[in-house]
């Protein structure tokens, strides 16, 4: 599935403080998108919501901890 809207209401997580070096996480139909707070224009790329349920989920149980 390819999402193409231009995503809405970027935010970064609470806990970033006004730290730069973090991601944001912005709005598209059927799902969300992702980019860099130090490099906007670079882009973002896009997951549909069942992506991006399971790459939550993923985070929560600790899957990417090193």
């Amino acid at each position: 599935m390819t999402l193409s809207q231009v995503p809405v209401g970027w935010r970064k997580s609470s806990r970033s403080n006004q730290e730069t070096s973090c991601v944001e996480v912005g709005r598209v139909a059927g799902g969300a998108a992702v980019r860099d707070t130090k490099d906007r224009a670079a882009g973002y790329f896009t997951a549909t919501a069942p992506q991006w349920s399971a790459f939550v989920a993923a985070i929560k149980v600790g899957r990417f901890d090193g």
